[in-house]
């Protein structure tokens, strides 16, 4: 029976290495304790932040040194509880951290709204009388663009201290989804048990045996049928959540207020719907396509995951996949290149799935440390794929660390799915230029024109679940798990029109935890968009481009995420990379439908 493995039974080497920011638990504690006695040294500048540029020139520092050091304490503490989300000692560890971040951001909440009662000409006397403070300029002039959203100090610090109950939603489906839910072990058709997780759902529904990937489907759906009033309440607060401080804010909607954060116009996102909405033809054509090369009367919701070529594909070691994805880099630079494979060989990794281990992936990371990749490595080309993804984000992290100060050196998500989805495209090109194996190159394409299918369309039907879904709260209207299936499901139907949909498909919506994070995903179609326009012109025009593009991840966020991709070449209030995008994809499926006439 093939079993997940306990985190013990895990080889060190395939482990992230967290001695790298305290040696133990013992030395995070101390660490803990130490910024926790230190807090309300930032209470002292309440009222005094704009007495004089010196005043505000030493709470900056001092809000830095204090910050960086939670941020610290904050990552060692959720990255242990990721390893084992059942191991209660790591739970309680990242609750506390958590606490410490809340009480933090509170003790200096007053900071802004005093900064806002100054002007532009204000600010620029600051800045002449103590020069340091031009350091800041672009964080004054964010604060200062905010001012109509900014309360007063006293409800900031409310707000603030809110933070740490404001993600419980969020929080109860991590735990439910990671730790408590327990889904069916199948019968795989060679006899061998295998037990269904979160992380290897994916994986099998690309197994050839159409009754298993049935079963598969049907086990794992049925299991969240059985939480379904859990996760639709979770749900329906978390969007509550949104709306409430959207209007504590003077905010409209809740979008309005989650992409003003980081001054991305609305119309970006109403944009990227529409021409979605307006191409959906590429997506049929592509199910369509499926339907026909798998050889079924209809495309049934157990079979989207499936490859094209009609197997699950070759095993694709994670030694294989780190030499494929340090040579396609190669367009980046040199430099570029040797530092991704210097990570790979430091440990930034923490490569396979172990019991409660968090599911999915992310990179982390903070100023000080060494950037942290959690995955779930299925030996498959989209495992290989997901790891050439975060590794863009930490290369990201560590561009941008190397040329901005602490205040400049985090980026928006809208750029940073930018960064991980270029070193997918360069993966792709890589491989189907230089690889000799044709069943390979095959499997390659059809995960790439699966990429686009999750990235750009998929995730554009998410974004237009969420803003369904938040318009249906900001109305006052009743947020049920029927009426959640009834919206999902509408929109599915319209994306998917040429497959069948069950009932069980209804509740996908439930297994999503993008759906808690506030209007975040609408940034991995955007994201692919810049991504592949980015590539095209480096592949075409070379390192004039790529160091255009090298220098564009280098501002992280001393710029708005508009200008940074503009610096690379991407106009993104415009349709223009979208519809750009979907040209490639459908010149990729008529590259896979070349392929697939001449098998």
């Amino acid at each position: 029976m093939s079993q997940v493995p306990e985190r013990g039974e895990i080889d060190t080497e395939d482990k992230w290495d967290l001695t790298s920011i305290y040696a133990n638990d013992d030395a995070w504690e101390a660490a803990y304790e130490s910024v926790t006695d230190r807090v309300d040294d930032l209470r002292a500048y309440e009222g005094r932040a704009t007495e004089s540029p010196e005043t505000l020139l030493e709470l900056l520092e001092l809000r830095e040194e204090l910050l960086r050091e939670v941020s610290q304490v904050v990552s060692y503490a959720n990255l242990r509880s990721a390893e084992d989300t059942r191991n209660q000692e790591y739970q309680a560890m990242s609750a506390k951290a958590e606490s410490l971040s809340s009480a933090t951001q509170s003790a200096v909440s007053f900071l802004e709204p005093e900064l806002q009662r100054l002007d532009e000409s204000d600010v620029a006397s600051f800045v002449e009388r103590e020069p340091e403070l031009a350091a800041y300029e672009h964080y004054f002039d964010d604060v200062l663009r905010t001012k109509p959203h900014t309360r007063s100090a006293e409800i900031e610090e409310l707000l603030a201290e809110l933070g740490e109950v404001a993600g419980a939603s969020s929080e109860i489906f991590g735990m439910l989804s990671n730790a408590d839910m327990a889904f069916p072990t199948v019968e795989r058709p060679d006899g061998e048990s295998v037990e269904i997780t979160q992380g290897n759902f994916t994986k099998l529904q690309k197994h050839p045996d159409r009754a298993f990937r049935r079963e598969v489907y049907e086990g794992f759906y049925d299991e969240w049928g059985d939480v379904r009033n859990t996760v639709g309440t979770s749900l329906k607060n978390s969007i509550r959540k949104d709306v409430k401080y959207a209007r504590a804010r003077h905010y409209e909607t809740a979008r309005e207020a989650a992409l003003d954060g980081p001054n991305v116009p609305v119309e970006v996102y109403d944009t990227l719907i529409e021409t979605v909405h307006d191409n959906l033809e590429s997506l049929h054509r592509h199910a369509e396509l499926k339907r026909e090369a798998l050889g079924v009367d209809d495309l049934e919701m157990w079979d989207l995951y499936m490859s094209m070529t009609g197997d699950e594909g070759p095993d694709i070691s994670y030694e294989q996949a780190t030499e494929y994805i340090v040579d396609s880099v190669a367009p980046l630079g040199e430099a570029y290149q040797e530092r991704v494979a210097e990570g790979l060989e430091s440990r930034w990794v923490d490569v396979y799935e172990n019991r409660g281990k968090r599911s999915g992936a992310f990179s982390a990371g903070t100023y000080d440390t060494q950037p942290f990749i959690l995955m779930n490595y299925q030996d498959d080309i989209t495992s290989m794929f997901t790891l050439a993804h975060e590794l863009g984000h930490s290369l990201h992290s560590e561009l941008a660390k190397d040329e901005q100060p602490w205040q400049y050196a985090d980026y928006t998500i809208f750029v940073a799915e930018v960064a991980s989805t270029v070193n997918e495209t360069l993966l792709t090109h890589h491989l189907l230029e230089t690889v000799e194996d044709d069943a390979l190159r095959m499997h390659v394409l059809d995960e790439y024109l699966e990429r686009f299918r999750q990235t750009l369309f998929r995730q554009t039907m998410f974004a237009d679940f969420e803003l369904r879904i938040h318009e249906i709260a900001e109305a006052d209207g009743a947020l049920t798990p029927d009426r959640f299936d009834e919206e999902y499901r509408d929109l599915k139907s319209e994306f998917y029109a040429p497959a069948e949909l069950d009932d069980r498909i209804d509740r996908e919506w439930m297994r999503i935890p993008h759906f808690y994070y506030n209007y975040y995903v609408y940034q991995y179609a955007t994201g692919i968009s810049a991504a592949v326009a980015i590539v095209e012109r480096i592949l075409e025009e070379g390192e004039d481009v790529a160091s255009a593009y090298r220098e564009a991840l280098a501002l992280g966020g001393s710029e708005y995420p508009i200008d940074v991709l503009d610096a690379a070449g991407v106009d993104m209030t415009t349709s223009e990379p979208i519809e750009s995008a979907i040209s490639v994809y459908d010149e990729y499926l008529d590259r896979m439908a070349a392929l697939l006439s001449a098998a």
